[in-house]
């Protein structure tokens, strides 16, 4: 199993922590950002980590790894890969909803693992398990690189990431960020 040292030493190896001014997928202001696709630009460090978050859920019965697009694409691949008989899809946001294209399906009573890149409110992950519930599926899991939420989300499932960071997140209107007129990036995917 890999220490939160070694997630980390992978982390600043590949530039994924930045330091800033940043608007989040949620709306959210923080002075750090975490860009999870600069480690997945690393075929060997996206397959050890998504080894290790299949490792947490080997003992469940998998049929689908899913992940909300951009952040889950490439993790539920590597994720369904290690797992060996799951298959990997992804959701698309269209129209402000969570919906699954490219002709995937979720089969009546499949079994379901939710990943993310990087949870902060967890809205994302919540819009994939309610789409997983009304397809028919069932959702077995959580699981996630990083946890950067400010108090811990209960999903309803088991919940497993490879890392808890705690980073400050500010309402635009609480932003100290803004009141200092630093420049504001939004590398989010909404």
């Amino acid at each position: 199993m890999l220490s939160k040292r070694e997630v980390l030493k992978i982390f600043k190896d590949t530039g994924v922590l930045e330091s800033g001014h940043f608007q989040l997928s949620s709306d959210l202001h923080s002075n750090k950002y975490l860009q999870c696709a600069k480690v997945f630009q690393y075929p060997r460090y996206a397959k050890v980590l998504a080894a290790e978050l299949a490792q947490r859920f080997k003992k469940e019965r998998v049929d689908l790894v899913i992940g909300p697009a951009l952040g889950g694409i490439i993790l539920s691949y590597e994720v369904a890969r290690s797992l060996r008989k799951a298959r990997a899809l992804f959701a698309e946001r269209e129209k402000e909803k969570m919906c699954l294209r490219r002709g995937f399906k979720i089969e009546k009573g499949e079994k379901a693992l939710v990943v993310e890149d990087v949870i902060t409110t967890g809205g994302s992950v919540k819009e994939v398990i309610e789409l997983v519930k009304e397809l028919g599926g069932e959702v077995i899991g959580v699981s996630a690189l990083v946890d950067r939420s400010e108090k811990r989300i209960n999903f309803g499932v088991k919940t497993k990431t490879l890392l808890k960071i705690r980073v400050e997140n500010y309402k635009k209107e609480d932003c100290p960020l803004c009141k200092k007129d630093i420049p504001l990036l939004k590398p989010g995917s909404r």
